[in-house]
């Protein structure tokens, strides 16, 4: 008597491994039973590989229904004899799954730089206008520094566009006069703003 007990000998051996080439040949031609057990066979390998690379449950699951949609779309490119069909379909999951990472660091350098240039003070504007006014304050205080006729001189000059003979005339003093004044008055502000004369 048989050790597996009556009725044993008439049970089915259990079915081997799928034809995953032959399927892909199928799912080429649109045979859609086909590409449901291609897709049952090789989708879990698909998903290891996408979680492998991107450490994101979720985003391995994208990546793999991308995968698997690729696969419905080019399975006319599977070459036999270039590898096996479990291969050709895993290593368009990492080539996913790779681009999937690039992506995701793309887009938050992206928005770091957003977030920087969100944040960051209008550098320009802002110290600019600051120097600005620090540097006005500093040529009126000086301005003050010199003696009425000196500073009389040297504004109508520098700040109001006067040559020195309209100075002079404007003044009623000769020539000679409003130069030395001018002159006098360019050399205490150049000491007082610390400005080097021969600079």
């Amino acid at each position: 008597m048989s050790s597996f007990g009556p009725g044993r000998a008439g049970t089915p051996a259990p079915p081997g491994p799928p034809d995953l080439a032959g399927l892909m040949v199928k799912v080429a031609r649109g045979d859609r039973e086909a590409f449901t057990l291609l897709y049952d066979a090789t989708a879990p390998a698909v998903y290891g590989t996408a979680r492998r690379v991107l450490r994101d449950p979720d985003l391995a699951a994208e990546v793999t229904q991308e995968v698997m949609v690729e696969v419905w779309r080019t399975a006319t490119r599977f070459d036999p004899e270039r590898g096996s069909a479990r291969a050709w379909v895993t290593t368009i999951g990492h080539r996913r799954a790779v681009d999937r990472v690039r992506a995701v660091q793309a887009q938050r350098t992206r928005d770091d730089l957003a977030a920087q240039r969100e944040y960051s003070p209008p550098f320009d504007d802002v110290q600019e206008s600051v120097e600005r006014d620090v540097e006005q304050t500093r040529v009126r205080e000086c301005l003050e520094s010199l003696s009425d006729l000196q500073r009389d001189a040297v504004v109508r000059a520098f700040y109001r566009g006067r040559t020195y003979r309209e100075v002079a005339e404007d003044l009623s003093v000769a020539l000679p006069t409003v130069k030395s004044r001018i002159r006098d008055g360019l050399t205490r502000l150049r000491l007082c703003l610390g400005v080097d004369e021969h600079a």
